[in-house]
């Protein structure tokens, strides 16, 4: 963590003298996003798809002062767009240093903290909190407990000769430690109905109630969560009272478009290998098909993260392609979307009878969407001379042990090819990997349109007519 800046107040006299004015933590996320929406800023980097459908609504609700509920499937980025509310804190605020939750300088709120400011007055010590250290994140589980989320009597300090009334006498949990800061809990259903009542003085009145008695803290946070609509019927729900605390529920979503799609695994996946743009777009499309198809249980969804490791798949099988044959630089061919529907099988949640069918359904779906960004991509190109070259000898060859260059030899010099690569975005005087990628993706559409036919075997496929 980079240390706070040298000439920032360390006492709160200094802090005063400053002319810094305490503000809740409501406030400092209203008046940062407006700012940010003022300047042009964009306040929710890395969050892709949700322009003109989520990000409003969830601008609205934070200006509103609104504790947020993310409503919607898994996979959707819900906990990515949470995240990012960090960036809406000031850099750096004061705190008391030493006490136990982030209380700043100027309005303590603990009874050791006040009496410290008494005695010290405009000498008590002030230290500095970065906004990265103000977002606490609570992955909910049945096992949690009321302890962890607000505070428990802690037997040490009562074994100290503290009574059990004394406020003193608290450990205090996650929630009264983020004081001053964001609290992030996913899946909140999944916490049992007892915790979640626990929560809602802390939502509403701003005290927190251990073991029978109630410690009057003005807890200042701002509370988010996420759920997915399932969670209601089947781990658990949100109770009414809390619901009802919350001031937004919003729903999110999958991207909304094949562009979309794409930048996430964009923007997510760790590719090991080059993945061109048409085999971005045939995995989008893979996904978009899985999420309408009435074979998969649309209820548990179709992650995102289904498509970030898709392309991670195909990007490993190309370099481990580029391995054996010692072709350079790795680039991912339609040959490598095989390895997907083994893979990935289990990643997706199949309706009631279609068990010992889910590879065969993957396959069809994924041979789909190569046909759809074929279509897309050489919509209007005439195939034919491709067409009548394979029906005339020239026989082509693909496989994990056959290089892109040796893919193009098989087949004559032919304009067309020219412009395969130019529709999938490759030059023709680019690296035979990536001319090779265009010009399967062409034969493999002509095969699925039955313009060609395809024998294969267990290392190699051959296109033939």
């Amino acid at each position: 963590m980079t240390p706070a800046p040298e000439n920032l107040p360390r006492t709160a006299g200094a802090l005063r003298a400053a002319g810094h004015l305490p503000r809740s933590i409501k406030t400092e996320i209203h008046d940062n996003l407006l700012a940010a929406l003022r300047e042009g800023r964009n306040p929710w980097p890395g969050i892709v798809g949700f322009d003109r459908t989520v990000l409003p609504q969830f601008e609205r609700a934070l200006l509103a002062g609104h504790d947020v509920v993310l409503l919607g499937e898994r996979g959707q980025g819900k906990t990515r767009l949470l995240r990012t509310l960090a960036g809406l804190l000031d850099e750096w605020t004061p705190v008391i240093e030493g006490s136990e939750l982030a209380e700043h300088p100027l309005e303590p709120i603990t009874p050791a903290s006040r009496r410290r400011a008494a005695e010290l007055g405009d000498d008590l010590p002030v230290a500095w909190l970065h906004r990265n250290q103000r977002y606490t994140e609570k992955l909910a589980t049945p096992d949690t407990s009321v302890g962890d989320l607000i505070g428990d009597v802690d037997p040490v300090k009562v074994a100290e000769g503290r009574s059990l009334g004394d406020p003193e006498t608290i450990h205090f949990g996650l929630v009264p430690r983020a004081h001053r800061g964001i609290v992030a809990i996913n899946e909140l259903p999944d916490l049992a109905e007892r915790i979640q009542v626990a929560l809602l003085n802390v939502m509403e009145e701003r005290d927190i109630q251990i073991r029978g008695y109630t410690l009057r803290l003005p807890l200042d946070v701002l509370l988010v969560a996420t759920a997915n609509p399932e969670d209601y019927t089947n781990r658990g729900r949100i109770i009414t009272p809390l619901k009802d605390r919350f001031g937004a529920e919003i729903r999110t979503h999958y991207p909304l478009t094949v562009a979309a799609e794409v930048d996430v695994v964009r923007q997510e996946a760790n590719l090991v290998a080059e993945v061109g743009e048409p085999l971005l777009e045939v995995l989008a499309r893979f996904v978009r098909n899985l999420r309408e198809s009435t074979v998969v249980d649309q209820r548990s969804g179709v992650s995102a993260r289904f498509a970030v490791a898709a392309a991670e798949t195909v990007a490993a099988a190309a370099l481990r392609r580029a391995a054996l044959t010692g072709e350079h630089p790795a680039v991912a061919r339609p040959v490598d979307l095989e390895a997907v529907p083994a893979v990935l099988r289990g990643k997706i949640e199949f309706e009631p009878g279609e068990e010992g069918r889910e590879t065969e359904h993957l396959v069809h779906l994924l041979r789909r969407a190569v046909a759809e960004t074929a279509r897309e991509r050489f919509g209007g190109l005439n195939l034919r001379p491709l067409v009548e070259a394979v029906s005339n000898g020239h026989l082509v060859a693909t496989g994990e042990r056959v290089p892109g260059a040796d893919l193009l030899a098989a087949l004559p010099e032919l304009p067309v090819l020219h412009e395969v690569a130019q529709r999938a975005g490759v030059s023709a005087t680019d690296e035979p990997g990536r001319i090779a990628a265009a010009v399967e993706l062409a034969l493999e559409s002509l095969y699925l349109a039955r313009q060609l036919a395809k024998d294969s075997d267990d290392a190699t496929t051959v296109y033939g007519p």
